[in-house]
């Protein structure tokens, strides 16, 4: 553990580090992530309604059920932004010096990488499940069923590294260094240790 660390993150005003930052393992874990959810939501899209010739609309790839393929590019999509917006605030955390506001991100990204996890087992088993249902004649060219298995094995992935993301800030919060904490709350006391 880095002396003088709060949170998961050196003191406060440091200057950024690139390299450092790229290779910190939520940093790699929620760029997985990130790839992953454009990999559900952008199969869904590209490919996962069809449309026969004697029929004017487009119906879900997954047993015609368009819940399944919105529920899919919901999620894939706002996983993506959640991810976006969580990469920025690592950007950010080094630069952020109140020990409680370093803690009320750090719980946030525990609260929303586990209702991820969550989310993406919900998909996983939605997704899968309606393509269990599927009916071959629904589909007899096999056109985009390539997308469709794409959709639900990143969508199984996705548990996985939202998983670890939640692990790792939780690692995080526990990282703490109880000495800066009681320095902010008594900043004229006398050290702990003679």
């Amino acid at each position: 553990m880095e002396a003088g660390a709060a949170y998961g993150a050196g003191k406060a005003g440091g200057a950024f580090d690139l390299q450092t930052f790229i290779r910190q393992p939520h940093t790699i874990l929620r760029m997985v992530s990130w790839l992953f959810s454009i990999v559900v939501f952008g199969s869904i899209v590209n490919e996962g309604y069809l449309n026969h010739q004697d029929e004017s609309e487009e119906f879900c790839i997954f047993n015609r059920n368009q819940d399944a393929c919105g529920y899919g590019i919901t999620v894939g999509v706002l996983a993506f932004l959640s991810c976006l917006l969580y990469l920025a605030l690592d950007v950010y955390f080094p630069q952020i010096s109140s020990v409680k506001d370093r803690k009320k991100v750090v719980l946030s990204d525990i609260g929303v990488s586990g209702l991820w996890a969550f989310l993406w087992f919900v998909s996983f088993c939605f997704l899968a499940d309606q393509w269990r249902v599927s009916k071959p004649e629904d589909n007899p060219m096999n056109e985009g069923t390539d997308a469709a298995r794409a959709a639900i094995a990143f969508s199984f992935f996705s548990i996985f590294t939202w998983s670890m993301l939640t692990c790792l800030a939780y690692r995080r919060l526990g990282e703490i260094t109880f000495q800066e904490e009681y320095n902010t709350l008594f900043p004229n006391s006398p050290p702990l240790l003679p």
